[in-house]
């Protein structure tokens, strides 16, 4: 690895795997601190942030756990004091939190809704709220988002909440990314596209092949123009590099991480 991190603090929010393997915070928060980042790795489960901060300590980084419910506003309050507690600043915000629910506007209960929006979206507002002041302070800082092509594509399967929640992630990014321009802070969005993470286990299994998790990877893989679903790696070396001072003049943008299948959709 080349430092590209080096000296930075960098708070990777949703840092734990939902299941066995790699997630998207979880490869992320691993590859920040190969590349020289103090990680503070927030995540619902404690458990989860703690295997993440395992996993970095053991190959000689250095990471610190943190539980968050990013959905509420006190704890989101204290996670970022905590993170100023231990390492005294921040320089990159990932935000990687997400949950997927199945249903249309007719199916989805008003409680999932809720519960999607929520953690898809509200918890980027607040962890901006408390982060940006921070960075304004510092004169500078990175925001990396990360939303879905969900937010922009139909990919077949109802999920309304989701799709919503992810399409609103973009708008807000350029948003916080136009007003805060002038003083040296960054936000740019992801957009992954069909991913092979444990997040898409429990949710899209019966959607895709009731229940047959091979034949619901199998199905997604067909999807893919590259004939295979990307995985959290993908994700976390583009994080990687919006994060990075490589990308000093790249803000307000949205980058597809999706083999092209937005281009096959379009």
């Amino acid at each position: 690895m080349s430092g590209r991190l080096e000296g930075k603090v960098a708070m990777v929010v949703g840092a734990g795997s939902s299941g066995p393997g790699w997630g998207n915070g979880k490869a992320t928060a691993v590859v920040f601190a190969r590349e020289g980042a103090r990680v503070f790795c927030v995540d619902i489960n404690t458990a989860a942030a703690e295997e993440t901060v395992e996993i970095i300590r053991g190959e000689g980084g250095t990471a610190e756990a943190c539980r968050a419910d990013v959905s509420k506003a006190d704890d989101v309050e204290a996670m970022v004091a905590r993170c100023l507690e231990v390492y005294g600043r921040i320089d990159v915000l990932d935000n990687n939190v997400g949950i997927l629910e199945v249903g249309g506007p007719v199916e989805a209960s008003e409680e999932s809704w809720d519960r999607v929006i929520d953690v898809n979206l509200k918890s980027m507002f607040l962890t901006c709220k408390y982060v940006l002041p921070i960075m304004q302070r510092q004169g500078a800082g990175a925001i990396v988002n990360i939303a879905s092509i969900a937010g922009i594509r139909d990919t077949g399967v109802p999920y309304i909440s989701y799709a919503t929640s992810k399409g609103a992630v973009l708008p807000f990014t350029r948003s916080v990314a136009l007003q805060y321009a002038k003083q040296g802070i960054r936000a740019n969005a992801i957009l992954p596209g069909l991913m092979n993470t444990p997040m898409i286990v429990e949710p899209l299994k019966d959607a895709y092949a009731e229940g047959d998790v091979e034949e619901m990877i199998r199905k997604r893989d067909a999807q893919c123009p590259t004939g295979k679903m990307g995985d959290a790696w993908d994700v976390a070396y583009a994080a990687l590099f919006l994060a990075s001072d490589e990308a000093k003049y790249i803000t307000g943008t949205e980058l597809l991480v999706d083999g092209g299948i937005t281009a096959k959709f379009s």
